[in-house]
């Protein structure tokens, strides 16, 4: 490396910091964030650092993309590469974070100020400005479209066909770019909401509640409008729900998630089951939108802006009314719990929303941890191997998903903590998938090796790319289902 770029001054910098790594705010709405001879130069920046450092060289595919550019060319440095370089890089950052998180030691607040996946989205989000983004990336974005189109009654039979076919493959490879080894969902006409449907929304319990109390109601129920349906009405304002403690209210407003929604809805009805088996009162968010994850991966900042606009006041209207919110998806959980504050700093509604916001374990240990979880649990689970998501590590949680699952007498956990290779759509289109089959094989074999009664991730997806890499079939189980079944539910 020939300077050491960055630093105050000129002057060099020591390796790491006593402090804790921070993040610095997204300043995406300024066109300096757009310039591409700025952005260009921090590529340029950044590309150094990470050339003399090398630490991230096993994460993914993005960092050997850079190391092994540079390693080739004569003067081995990065000031004498093909631009084009630049953007493979970028484009094998799937934003896991775990780089930021795990590995450098150059993160703010060091002088150097090196955010690795946020100077990524930063090129996406050019990129994707520029026009760039092609209609199968946009396409393969749009969960809500593509769900609600895919889950039309007869319709939903032919996708899934479609989907399970060589020939169906063969055509989502060539006009999609989606790789035909590659897992794909399926498709539910019933969807989780439609079969939690006697739980009741938020919107319903606001309604009750303003029309028993029309003193302290009446401003809630003109901001939200509507009428609620009466039994499902009822049946939300007399339960009495859990005890609330410091941490947790007792009351969670669930967000269902484009893919449990449509693509796994028994996610959430396991979900349910075990917050009802715990006395805690259990209502649908009024309406949902996909979280915007799938977009802020492609870099689509305004596509992510929109759909806040109409998730946040939904989740507000939740939290507003005393519940906490939890979603199954720990991307979705992150995209509102970080990268959505990141966005909007200043949006009070976005910070409130953040702070009520729970991943399901995370949640239930809260509780544990004043006495109010249940632990009469019926079925020993035996060896569980656990995949951990990179998208729950960089939550800053710890394992509790594991530490649950240990107060389980007969049960045995062991935790994988890297990366499965699946990360959003990375893992399932043509030009990456062998990158990300190879990124999830050590997790792959160590499932195999371990020979447990049960494999499980956090993130479905993840657990189906594990699944794809078995020398034998055989399906992964969710950390809730093992929990629904360890409570004998």
């Amino acid at each position: 490396m020939s300077v050491t770029p960055g630093a105050p001054g000129g002057q060099s910098a020591g390796e790491g910091s006593l402090q804790a790594p921070t993040r610095h705010p997204l300043d995406w709405r300024s066109e300096s964030f757009y310039d591409s001879a700025a952005l260009d130069r921090e590529l340029e920046r950044v590309f150094d650092i990470c050339h003399g450092c090398r630490r991230c060289f096993s994460l993914c595919n993005a960092f050997p993309t850079l190391f092994d550019a540079v390693d080739a060319t004569d003067a081995g440095e990065v000031s004498a590469l093909d631009r084009k370089v630049f953007w493979q890089v970028v484009d094998h950052c799937y934003l896991c974070d775990m780089c930021f998180m795990t590995k450098c030691p150059y993160v703010p607040p060091h002088p150097w100020n090196v955010d690795f996946p946020h100077l990524m989205l930063r090129a996406k989000a050019a990129r994707a400005r520029d026009g760039a983004l092609t209609w199968r990336e946009r396409l393969l974005a749009n969960t809500d479209a593509v769900g609600a189109f895919a889950g039309i009654p007869v319709v939903v039979e032919a996708v899934n066909a479609f989907n399970a076919s060589s020939a169906g493959r063969t055509v989502l490879e060539k006009f999609l770019g989606v790789d035909r080894s590659a897992p794909l969902p399926t498709y539910h006409t019933r969807t989780a909401r439609q079969r939690l449907a006697s739980l009741g929304t938020v919107r319903d319990v606001i309604t009750t509640e303003a029309a028993l109390r029309p003193a302290a109601g009446d401003a809630t129920a003109e901001v939200h409008g509507g009428s609620a349906a009466p039994a499902a009405a009822a049946t939300g304002a007399a339960k009495l729900g859990a005890a609330r403690t410091t941490t947790t209210s007792g009351k969670v407003a669930l967000f269902t998630t484009c893919y449990a929604n449509r693509n796994e809805p028994e996610l959430a009805e396991d979900l349910v089951a075990v917050l009802e088996h715990n006395g805690i009162e259990v209502s649908l968010l009024s309406a949902e939108r996909c979280c915007g994850m799938p977009r802020l991966e492609l870099g689509d900042l305004a596509g992510v802006a929109r759909l806040k606009e109409r998730n946040v006041p939904q989740l507000l209207a939740a939290v507003t009314t005393g519940y906490d919110v939890l979603a199954p998806i720990p991307s979705c959980v992150l995209m509102f719990k970080q990268e959505l504050p990141l966005m909007f700093p200043e949006d009070t509604a976005v910070l409130r929303v953040a702070a009520r916001m729970f991943d399901p374990f995370e949640y239930l240990m809260l509780r544990h941890a004043a006495g109010q979880l249940r632990t009469d649990f019926k079925v020993a689970l035996g060896k569980v191997s656990y995949h951990v998501p990179c998208h729950l590590r960089v939550q800053n949680l710890g394992l509790k998903t594991r530490d649950l699952l240990r107060l389980i007498p007969g049960t045995s956990i062991e935790p994988i903590e890297r990366c499965s290779g699946h990360n959003g759509t990375y893992g399932v289109k043509s030009r990456f998938r062998a990158a990300s089959v190879r990124i999830g094989r050590p997790v792959m074999q160590r499932v195999e090796s371990a020979a447990a009664d049960h494999y499980a991730s956090d993130c479905p997806m993840a657990g189906h790319q594990i699944e794809s890499g078995l020398s034998s079939a055989r399906a992964p189980e969710h950390p809730l289902r093992l929990l629904r079944i360890a409570y004998g539910l």
